[in-house]
């Protein structure tokens, strides 16, 4: 006598379920299918293994006594699966570049659910306000500001950016709302055209950082010791942090900038490119800043 894994799951299905309809919806079949192989798998044994009725399918007897080797084989199956994943489960680098703002703020937390879900994939963040060029390799997946004048968008979201200082800070200036009499951090040459400074030009005349740094985390330590305000990044709601910062009620409405995630089609179907594309979609989806006006750079 030889049961076939597919006969003991259908058995065990229906020992489940309770019923041949319930059955046949957990395994995606029709209920006269599920009927037919089950009549099928109680010739081959000689024995009923359910009693049919209006109520459902109850286990006889002798159904009852091949229910836990049954479970054993399903348990059996599943590890053989996992095992399989595994071997076969992507594994390599895989480079993806953003803007520092955004790959302090989203690409390390991310990583950090990455490692998890994709064990075998090393993340590699070139955090640079120099574009790579995706179609020499330089990186294989990037998230950039604006929108992209090709094909290669797979996602994107709007970033959200709003004025945070230290709290020693924030008591100092408290009761100050016009964004003019607040001190503030930013780019230094040669980066000095680049958001927040350009962004913070147009909305105070003569604005001049009070603090510079061609540096992002200089700048961010800076904030953190009170030197001033930054405009950043509203953290992703997936992966909340605390943090030493708080926001500022200044008279700024807050920007939003179009951020786009891109990936050569060419890259698309490496197993390790996509197994970070496919979560970094879904957690740039959930980046949703607040509804309100905002304004755009």
């Amino acid at each position: 006598m030889n049961i076939s894994w597919d006969d003991a799951r259908l058995f065990l299905a229906v020992a489940e379920a309770g019923s041949l309809s319930a059955a046949a919806r957990k395994l995606q079949m029709t209920q006269p299918t599920v009927s037919r192989r089950l009549a099928e798998l109680e010739a081959l044994l000689g024995e009923p293994l359910f009693d049919r009725g209006v109520a459902g399918a109850a286990l006889t007897a002798y159904g009852a006594g091949l229910v836990e080797p049954a479970q054993r084989m399903a348990d059996w199956a599943a590890e053989l699966t996992r095992a399989a994943e595994r071997r076969h489960a992507p594994t390599g680098v895989v480079r993806v570049t953003a803007p520092p703002g955004v790959a302090h703020a989203f690409l390390a937390p991310f990583a950090a659910a990455l490692s998890s879900r994709a064990p075998g994939v090393q993340l590699h963040v070139v955090s640079t306000v120099r574009p790579l060029d995706l179609t020499r390799r330089e990186a294989d997946l990037a998230l950039r500001l604006g929108v992209p004048a090709d094909d290669t968008s797979v996602a994107s979201a709007d970033l959200e950016l709003r004025a945070f200082a230290s709290e020693r800070y924030a008591a100092r200036v408290a009761g100050k709302t016009d964004p003019a009499d607040l001190a503030w951090i930013g780019w230094a040459p040669p980066f000095d055209d680049l958001s927040p400074n350009s962004v913070l030009r147009r909305r105070i005349p003569g604005w001049r950082p009070s603090f510079a740094s061609d540096d992002y985390l200089v700048q961010l330590r800076a904030c953190e010791l009170g030197l001033g305000a930054m405009l950043l990044v509203r953290e992703h709601p997936h992966f909340g942090r605390r943090s030493p910062l708080c926001e500022l009620k200044v008279d700024l409405p807050p920007v939003r900038r179009p951020l786009a995630l891109l990936c050569p089609r060419s890259a698309r179907a490496i197993p390790r490119v996509r197994a970070v594309l496919e979560p970094l979609v879904e957690s740039l989806r959930a980046w949703r800043p607040p509804k309100g006006r905002a304004a755009r750079r």
